[in-house]
């Protein structure tokens, strides 16, 4: 079984990524730490990663892939962009509202 837009050699291929977990998401990483390794099938997304960890999505405030941030827009809690596609070696931040931001309540000025 191929993953949907990949070629038809992609079957049985993963890819390692690093996942790290920042404020209140620090808690869905698990006892090994606030960075992890993992492997994932190629054609995962970021979607796949919110899921194996349990992260509901209201409590994510921010997505990074690679220090850019792929969150749709500014101060949206729980609206991720789940679709974008991981590649080997990718470094995915997940963080949830900072103290004294807007997902706190605080205004944007």
């Amino acid at each position: 079984m191929t993953t949907p837009g990949l070629g038809h050699n992609a079957d049985g291929i993963s890819i390692t990524i690093e996942a790290r977990f920042f404020n209140s998401l620090a808690k869905y990483s698990g006892h090994d730490g606030l960075t992890r390794q993992i492997a994932l099938p190629a054609g995962a997304s970021v979607g796949d990663v919110i899921a194996m960890f349990k992260m509901p999505l209201p409590e994510i405030f921010l997505v990074l892939k690679n220090g850019r941030d792929i969150t749709p827009g500014l101060y949206q809690g729980g609206v991720v962009n789940e679709a974008v596609v991981l590649d080997e070696g990718d470094v995915i931040a997940f963080s949830g509202p900072v103290p004294y931001s807007y997902g706190y309540g605080a205004p944007v000025v």
